[in-house]
């Protein structure tokens, strides 16, 4: 009986350290689609393109699961939250303020939602991204 309940437990510990080292994978490589989609926004220098960049980041991060979905909401408010913190600083140039940032939050949700990021996608954008 001893070893019965011994198995049962064991089999409950590895199954709930096994959920959440998906769920740290899934957030490491959602965390890595943020980046990249981050880095090829600024690569791109493209005007008009950043909600395209949110909302394709966020999408491919939401691809891999419930971690990645998480890693791109914490990512997403924390450079919404920083943007804010900055626009007190460069008040009236082009891609700050609360209209900007209410935008950029909609094309974070899109992109976690499932739907397609090519929505936001600007005419002329190279193909490369």
């Amino acid at each position: 009986m001893k070893l019965f309940t011994g198995l049962i437990f064991c089999s409950l510990v590895l199954g709930v350290s096994s959920q959440w080292y998906s769920f740290i994978s899934e957030a490491a490589q959602g965390a890595w689609d943020m980046y990249r989609a981050y880095s090829d926004m600024r690569e791109a220098n493209y005007k008009n393109s950043d909600k395209y960049f949110h909302a394709r980041g966020n999408y491919d991060a939401a691809q891999r699961g419930p971690g990645g979905t998480w890693a791109a909401r914490v990512i997403s408010d924390a450079r919404e939250h920083s943007q804010r913190v900055t626009d007190l600083f460069k008040y009236g140039d082009s891609g700050h303020g609360v209209e900007d940032s209410k935008a950029d939050q909609a094309a974070n949700e899109w992109g976690r939602s499932g739907k397609d990021p090519n929505h936001f996608r600007p005419p002329g954008l190279p193909d490369k991204y």
